[in-house]
């Protein structure tokens, strides 16, 4: 399953291309609306393309996560072609991006 418990605060996301990537973030929404105590960490090595529903999804989780939870989301492991999205868009500088997911996870127990 791409959604994964990591331990009882965090949630590891391997996400996929679409269509699975749509799917992916729809349950992870529903799950972050429900339970609110959970970081969440993506990760995106399997991900080579982003479409503007995509990106609507990630902001709407960003704005879900880190304002109304208060809580972490870290973007680990995203491809070139990815990031030139992410560049483009100004999307690198909303969110806290990681080389790997081990990083990601290193990340969640520095403070802030």
């Amino acid at each position: 399953m791409p959604i994964e418990n990591w331990s009882d605060d965090v949630l590891l996301v391997e996400l996929s291309d679409d269509p699975q990537f749509t799917d992916d973030m729809t349950a992870l929404l529903e799950t972050v609306e429900k339970r609110s105590d959970l970081d969440v960490v993506l990760n995106f090595q399997e991900v080579n393309f982003l479409n503007s529903s995509n990106i609507a999804k990630l902001l709407k989780l960003r704005k879900l996560q880190v304002s109304s939870n208060h809580r972490k989301l870290k973007l680990c492991a995203i491809n070139t072609h990815v990031w030139g999205v992410f560049l483009v868009t100004g999307l690198d500088k909303i969110f806290d991006v990681y080389d790997d997911v081990a990083s990601g996870m290193l990340s969640l127990q520095l403070k802030n």
